[in-house]
């Protein structure tokens, strides 16, 4: 049987990272990863992008048992710059594909260290049982909006 995370991050400036980890009897492995630049884009583009991702590498979605979402962004000395939107927009597909798949959303500040961490024996055990847990995470941003007004 194959439990999936998929792992979504819009949080990389003008890039969007996903990737697709399985775990195939209790070995982890990352099945597929894509980046692509999406400067004001990410709406469009990053959907379309998981789809195809998992088509070119012969993975279905009903497989993805949890979605892992880099959901933190803005600090003031972050060396790649952050948008609110394209936080907004990792987190809401992440909450809308968790919904639809009825598999948990978990948020996290770091897309290495989550990336590298697979299913956890909980994880495993409630899909198992079917006890599939859908939550909300939220997208946070920890400085001041940068919001323009045009014409004045």
């Amino acid at each position: 049987m194959n439990f999936m995370i998929l792992f979504i991050d819009t949080t990389q400036g003008d890039n969007i990272i996903v990737a697709v980890k399985k775990n195939i009897r209790g070995q982890d492995e990352i099945a597929a990863q894509k980046k692509i630049k999406a400067k004001y884009a990410q709406a469009e583009k990053l959907l379309p992008m998981i789809d195809k991702m998992l088509a070119q590498n012969k993975l279905k979605i009903k497989d993805i048992k949890k979605i892992k979402v880099v959901n933190r962004g803005g600090s003031p000395d972050a060396a790649i710059r952050t948008s609110f939107t394209a936080l907004r927009i990792g987190a809401v597909t992440a909450n809308g594909l968790g919904f639809a798949l009825r598999v948990p959303v978990e948020g996290t500040a770091n897309g290495r260290e989550k990336l590298k961490k697979g299913l956890t024996p909980l994880d495993m055990k409630n899909y198992l049982t079917g006890l599939k847990k859908f939550n909300v995470i939220e997208p946070i941003y920890s400085k001041e909006p940068n919001i323009t007004q045009h014409g004045t």
